[in-house]
C-alpha cells in the first residue's frame, strides 16, 4: 500500500469515527433537573475611561520555530500570546475566586460530581467568522488525543483526564471528567479550550502542513503580520464578538501589538529606553535600583510601578538529573542540596527583596504545606552525607573523588542574569568538595535539551496552575520519556500511588492531604533544590500607558499582559498625553517623576 493511499484511508476512519461520535451524542438528552448558573453580579476590574487606540510595542528573546500550541517546537516563549487568545469556557474571577462566564452564557452541574454541561454563547465566533459550536468541543477533544499533533502529553493528559465530550445540541455540550471533583474544581480539571473543526485537516501531515498556519481563535487579537526571525504583530478585531461582555468590555484596548524579537536584553533596554518598546520588565532588582535611572526617569518620561501580587509561585531552582550515574545516589544529592547558598544570592544580587522558596510547590493556598523549608545550607553536613556515600579523598583541586570518578557536575541555565548567581554558589559548594560550572545555553536549545534530560543539574522554572500538578513532573511513566516534563526521572512507585490518589481524590480535604503528603515525599528524594521567589511584579512603562485605578489584579503575574482572559488588556494608550510626551522630549522639558509602590488588596 502506497503513503498516499495509507493517508486517505487514515483520514477516512478518522472522520467516520468523528461522525459516529457525532451522531452518537447528538441523541443524547440533557436532565431535567439541571439548574443552570451563571454569574453577573461579581465586580468587573477594568476601567470605565480606557481609550481604544495606539500600538503598543513589545519585545521577546526568540522567535518561535511554530506557530502551533502543540506538537514538536511548541512549548516556547511566545506560546502563551497564542493560548491566551483562545478563551476558555469560563474563568476564575482574577480577585474574587468566582466561577465567571466567558464562551459559555450559563453552566450546570450534573448529578454523578464529574460532569459539567455548557450553554455556548450563540454569537460566539472565530476569527474567520465562523460560529462557535459544539462541534469544535467534539473535535478538540479528538484533536488533543490525535497521533497526528505529535504530542503524547496531550494524547495522555485528554485521555485520562477526560471521558467524553456529548454534544447536545448545536450550541449546548457536556465534558465529563475522569473522576469526581469539586463542582468549582471541575472547571479546572476538566477544561478544554474549542479548536476550529472546519480549519484542521487532521492527518499524517498536520505538524509540516500547520507550522506556519494562522489557526483561528476566539479571542480578541488576530496575528497579522508575521517577519520571521524579526517580528510578530497582532490587530485588535474591531468587530470582536465578546467586546460588550461583562467581564471582557472595558479592556484589550491596544489596536496594534507588535512583538519584536531581541536577543539580547541589554540591547531590548535600551530600545526601551529610547521610546522603540514602551514597557520594560524590571522586576529583577538590579534592573530595577541601578539600570532604571537617569534623566528618562526623573524628568517624568518613564514610570515605574511594583505591584505586590497573590500568585501561585514558580517552581524555580536547580533540578538534579538521575540518568547521571553520579546523582543516582540520594546521599550525592541531599549534600548538593546543604551545599547550595541560596541566601547570600539574595542578600547580595537580589537587595535582600526576593524570599526563599520553600518547596515545589508554593502560594497555593492550603494545598501548600506550610510545614516544609528549603534545605539550608550546612557545609559540614553536606561533607558527611559525601563521606558516607564513599566521596573521602580530595584532588589537588579539593574536588572529592572516588573510582577515578570527579564530582563534578554542569548546571545548565538559560537566562544569563543566573550566570553570577551560579557563580557564587559554586564558590560556596567548593567547600563540600563539589564541582559546579556554569553552561549557558540558547533558551531554545535548553528548552529541547532540558526536556530530553540531557544536563546534569538545570536551573529553571515551571509554569503555575490553580492546584499543584505532580503528574507530568513525578510519575514513573514519564521518566525515561523524552520531552515528558518529568526532567529529573524520578520513578518512585509510592510516589506513583499517592499521585494516582490524588488524582482520582473527590474531595477537596482530601485532596489537600494527599499534596502534602506528595510534597513532602518529593523533598525526601532531593532532586529539586528550591532557589528563590518575588512577591511582586515590576515594570517600566513610558507615561502614555495608563492603568486602571487599581493598576492590576490579584492574581496578575505581569501588569502589562495584552492578552490574558482575565488579567489581562487593562491598560490603554492615552493619545494626547503621547503627544505631549513625545513633544517634551525633543524640546528638553520634563515632567515629574513616578515611581509607586502598590499593594493587591482584594477581598
Amino acid at each position: 500500500m502506497n503513503k498516499t493511499v495509507m493517508v486517505a484511508l487514515i483520514s477516512l476512519f478518522l472522520t467516520c469515527s468523528c461522525f459516529f461520535i457525532t451522531q452518537k451524542t447528538y441523541a443524547s438528552s440533557l436532565p431535567l433537573d439541571l439548574e443552570w448558573i451563571t454569574n453577573d453580579t461579581s465586580p468587573e476590574w477594568s476601567s470605565t475611561v480606557a481609550q481604544k487606540g495606539g500600538d503598543l510595542r513589545l519585545s521577546i528573546p526568540n522567535f518561535p520555530p511554530t506557530l502551533r500550541t502543540v506538537g514538536p517546537g511548541s512549548k516556547n516563549y511566545f506560546r502563551s500570546f497564542l493560548i491566551n487568545n483562545q478563551l476558555p469556557l469560563v474563568a476564575t474571577h482574577p480577585n474574587n475566586d468566582e466561577i465567571i462566564p466567558i464562551l459559555a452564557s450559563h453552566w450546570a452541574y450534573d448529578k454523578d460530581g464529574k460532569t459539567v454541561y455548557y450553554k455556548i454563547k450563540q454569537d460566539a465566533r472565530w476569527s474567520d467568522g465562523h460560529a462557535v459550536t459544539a462541534d469544535d468541543f467534539v473535535f478538540a477533544l479528538a484533536f488533543n488525543r490525535s497521533p497526528f499533533i505529535n504530542s503524547p502529553w496531550h494524547n495522555n493528559y485528554f485521555k485520562e483526564k477526560i471521558a467524553d465530550v456529548i454534544k447536545l445540541d448545536s450550541h449546548t455540550i457536556a465534558i465529563i471528567g475522569s473522576v469526581k471533583k469539586p463542582q468549582k474544581d471541575l472547571h479546572y480539571y476538566y477544561d478544554l479550550r474549542p479548536r476550529a473543526k472546519h480549519f484542521h485537516q487532521l492527518d499524517v501531515r498536520w505538524v509540516n502542513a500547520f507550522n506556519w498556519k494562522i489557526e483561528p481563535n476566539t479571542g480578541p487579537y488576530q496575528i497579522l503580520n508575521i517577519r520571521k526571525g524579526k517580528l510578530i504583530a497582532f490587530k485588535r478585531k474591531l468587530n470582536w464578538w465578546a467586546k460588550k461582555d461583562r467581564f471582557l468590555r472595558n479592556r484589550f484596548n491596544i489596536d496594534k501589538i507588535s512583538i519584536k524579537v531581541v536577543r539580547d536584553p541589554n540591547i531590548a533596554y535600551k530600545y526601551f529606553e529610547r521610546g522603540e518598546l514602551d514597557v520594560f520588565n524590571l522586576t529583577n532588582p538590579k534592573l530595577w535600583y541601578e539600570k532604571a535611572k537617569g534623566p528618562m526617569y526623573t524628568k517624568g518620561f518613564i514610570h515605574k510601578l511594583s505591584y505586590y501580587n497573590q500568585v501561585p509561585q514558580s517552581a524555580s531552582g536547580l533540578f538534579l538529573n538521575i540518568n547521571n550515574n553520579l546523582l543516582q545516589d540520594i546521599g550525592v544529592r541531599k549534600a548538593i542540596s546543604h551545599s547550595i547558598d541560596f541566601d547570600t544570592v539574595i542578600k547580595k544580587y537580589l537587595y535582600g527583596e526576593y524570599l526563599r522558596l520553600p518547596s515545589f510547590h508554593s502560594g497555593y493556598g492550603e494545598y501548600s504545606d506550610q510545614t516544609i523549608t528549603a534545605p539550608e545550607l550546612n557545609i559540614e553536613k553536606a561533607k558527611d552525607y559525601l563521606y558516607r556515600s564513599g566521596w573521602q579523598i580530595l584532588d589537588t583541586a579539593g574536588i572529592r573523588m572516588k573510582d577515578q570518578s570527579k564530582l563534578s557536575f554542569t548546571v545548565s541555565y538559560a537566562n544569563k542574569i543566573h550566570r553570577s548567581h551560579i557563580n557564587l554558589i559554586a564558590k560556596i559548594a567548593r567547600k563540600a568538595g563539589i564541582e559546579l560550572k556554569p553552561q549557558y545555553t540558547e533558551p531554545m536549545v535548553f528548552h529541547k535539551k532540558i526536556l530530553d534530560k540531557r544536563f546534569d543539574i538545570a536551573w529553571l522554572g515551571w509554569s503555575t496552575g490553580k492546584h499543584p500538578e505532580f503528574e507530568q513532573y513525578f510519575h514513573s511513566r514519564h521518566a525515561s520519556a523524552l520531552q515528558s516534563n518529568n526532567i529529573t526521572g524520578l520513578a518512585d512507585d509510592r510516589i506513583d500511588d499517592l499521585i494516582k490518589e490524588y488524582q482520582a481524590s473527590s474531595s477537596e480535604q482530601e485532596s489537600i492531604q494527599l499534596a502534602h503528603a506528595l510534597e513532602n515525599k518529593i523533598a525526601d528524594q532531593a532532586l529539586f533544590i528550591p532557589s528563590t521567589y518575588v512577591p511582586f511584579t515590576r515594570a517600566g512603562f513610558w507615561r502614555w500607558l495608563k492603568l486602571p485605578e487599581s493598576v492590576a489584579t490579584r492574581s496578575s503575574a505581569k501588569i502589562f499582559d495584552p492578552f490574558h482572559p482575565t488579567h489581562g488588556g487593562l491598560f490603554w494608550i492615552d493619545r494626547i498625553t503621547k503627544i505631549n510626551t513625545l513633544s517634551a522630549k525633543r524640546s528638553g522639558e520634563g515632567f515629574k517623576s513616578s515611581t509607586v509602590i502598590k499593594q493587591a488588596t482584594f477581598e
